[in-house]
């Protein structure tokens, strides 16, 4: 091998071990190839088997039957159909070194070479040439060692990130499936929701829709202005399958009973179509999405009789709403002092984001388990939703709650949560909560009282958190 040949590998090797994006790496070997021969133009196809699609590598994984006129696009898949069991397809014909190669010198335009890993072709690479130019035999068993490189570079690069695709995805499907284990309040839950699958198909905005009384209503996120939106919903498929608008832009997957549509979750971008694999991917999640929120419509009617909330223990909504109408009688024919106090975890969404929604959790259970510890047994704990809790402080002066207030809101700032325990990841983290306190004026409502202890609560919230406001 002469001396040109081993400066055009030693710097192919070069550019193979530096960290570059997919567009820096094909470009750098398009100047190096075009340093040796004369190169018009170098792709990388990388085969996608979820969709059946070749994608271009260099272009952000587009798929080329969106981007390539249909006569380029459809030379491609031939030599991508040729390449398995050859080296290479130049031209238009498919050869293997050297047993069907005899001619010493001929023209080329495109020469394709195969991705390969374990004798599975994968990819294929695209080489074309500016007009009139002649190679060899050398040239060939040359362009054999160039792909071979590449092979090694590109599998490590396309199984990891398709791995990676697959972990989030199976994540995401047991995440869902476990919100049912400790929650099962749907305005809590559909959000949850809606944010994993928004994460896991970033391409595309997602939009969950819940159906009451014949009509789709958005719960997640709070806003949708596209009427095609409304449109693809209003045109759902009798058999309950996806439906996709006329661009392949928009996607309805509805969630389902065994015989009636519960709801729906969309998916929408301006820019990408929804490929087969985002179609699969999402058919398959909203799947799971829709026996998770059918569990929680079950759980929620058998457990609306019960007392206690599942994940805290404390009193569950209905039971705070019982026992503030208790309390209020109380009140009003002792004429004793009642406060109330709402209380919110800071920043909780960005623990379920950081560390996962086990982990919030166990943050839930231990800020609910401070809470009672703080309190005295006539107090009335309870969790309202999601990270919100409420307090009824009877025979309680306003002056005296704010004490216990800060001695609450202290007791939680200090405590070490520790999350994850089951894993190599475990560590301990600290929260903070905000709280609003009102005291019953004596002849306002249950509701209203704790509406003015949620407005203090907010100002809490608004004016830095981590403090205990007052109405």
């Amino acid at each position: 091998m002469d001396d040109k040949n081993l400066v055009f590998l030693t710097k192919t090797t070069d550019i193979l071990t530096k960290e570059l994006d997919s567009y820096e790496l094909v470009e750098e070997l398009k100047t190096v190839l075009g340093n040796y021969t004369t190169l018009k133009d170098l792709n990388v196809y990388v085969f996608d088997p979820n969709t059946s699609t070749l994608r271009n590598y260099a272009q952000n994984w587009c798929v080329i039957d969106e981007v390539l006129q249909c006569d380029i696009k459809d030379f491609i898949y031939k030599a991508y159909e040729n390449i398995h069991g050859n080296d290479f397809v130049i031209n238009d014909k498919a050869y293997k070194l050297p047993q069907n190669i005899s001619e010493i010198s001929f023209k080329i335009e495109k020469l394709f070479m195969p991705i390969v890993k374990d004798g599975m072709v994968f990819g294929i690479i695209n080489i074309d040439f500016e007009e009139n130019t002649s190679v060899d035999m050398e040239f060939l068993f040359l362009m054999k060692i160039f792909g071979a490189q590449i092979s090694l570079k590109l599998q490590n690069i396309v199984l990891n990130e398709q791995s990676q695709i697959n972990v989030e995805f199976h994540d995401s499907m047991k995440n869902i499936a476990k919100l049912i284990e400790t929650q099962y309040e749907l305005n809590y839950i559909v959000p949850l929701i809606g944010e994993m699958l928004d994460r896991f198909i970033s391409d595309h905005l997602i939009y969950v829709f819940l159906k009451r009384e014949g009509t789709f209503n958005l719960v997640w996120p709070k806003a949708c202005k596209d009427d095609r939106v409304y449109d693809v919903l209003n045109n759902l498929d009798e058999e309950f399958n996806y439906t996709l608008t006329a661009d392949d832009k928009i996607g309805a997957f509805p969630l389902r009973t065994d015989d009636e549509i519960t709801g729906c979750i969309v998916a929408r971008s301006t820019i990408e179509k929804l490929s087969k694999r985002d179609i699969d991917y999402l058919e398959q999640l909203t799947r799971q999405a829709a026996a998770t929120i059918n569990r929680a419509n079950t759980y929620s009617t058998i457990l609306q009789y019960a007392t206690l909330d599942a994940l805290t223990n404390l009193n569950n909504r209905r039971q705070f709403e019982t026992r503030l109408k208790q309390e209020i009688a109380i009140t009003k024919r002792q004429n004793n002092p009642l406060c109330a106090m709402m209380i919110d975890i800071d920043f909780f969404k960005k623990v379920n984001d950081t560390y996962g929604h086990a982990a919030g959790d166990e943050v839930l259970r231990e800020v609910a388990a401070t809470i009672k510890e703080a309190l005295r047994e006539s107090d009335i704990p309870s969790r309202y939703g999601g990270e919100e809790f409420a307090v009824l402080l009877p025979f309680t002066k306003i002056d005296e709650a704010k004490v216990v207030g800060e001695r609450l809101r202290k007791s939680v700032e200090a405590k070490k949560i520790t999350i994850n325990k089951d894993e190599e990841n475990q560590k301990d983290i600290n929260v903070t909560i905000s709280m609003g306190l009102a005291e019953y004026d004596g002849n306002e409502t249950g509701e209203i009282l704790f509406e003015r202890a949620d407005k203090a609560l907010y100002d809490a919230k608004t004016n830095g958190r981590n403090q205990v406001c007052v109405n």
